[in-house]
């Protein structure tokens, strides 16, 4: 009986590790956190390029999707569109935000042209008198 309780607590305890494991690293939750902090997270699979890349910027959730193409020496993604999910957490950001964001796009892929979906696209091409 004391062996079947302590293979038993053994198991249990063995799942509580795994569970926090999983909790602490599921990239979810980091994204989630970032949001909140309003820091700058960007989760992307830079081998797949059907997978789009998600930025946490200053509270803001930005998708980006990745095309492929050809350059001088390889195959790389040359166009990445990117796009708010929410339109209405955009409050407060500013022409030079935007310009910072793409930056730190074209830090992970030099060779992209980075374009805007609207109404950022619009915000931007927006000049004043």
């Amino acid at each position: 009986m004391v062996l079947i309780f302590r293979a038993l607590l053994f198991i249990l305890i063995a799942i509580a590790f795994y569970w926090c494991f999983r909790f602490f690293l599921n990239p979810q939750r980091k994204l989630a956190q970032a949001l909140e902090e309003k820091r700058t997270l960007i989760m992307d699979d830079k081998s797949s390029v059907h997978r789009n890349i998600l930025i946490a910027y200053k509270g803001v959730l930005f998708e980006g999707e990745k095309y492929m193409g050809t350059t001088p020496d390889a195959f790389q993604i040359i166009k990445i569109h990117i796009w708010p999910r929410d339109h209405q957490r955009l409050v407060g950001l500013e022409k030079k935000d935007f310009e910072e964001l793409k930056q730190i796009v074209q830090g992970r892929y030099p060779f992209a042209e980075i374009t805007w979906k609207s109404p950022i696209k619009e915000f931007l091409q927006d000049r004043l008198p």
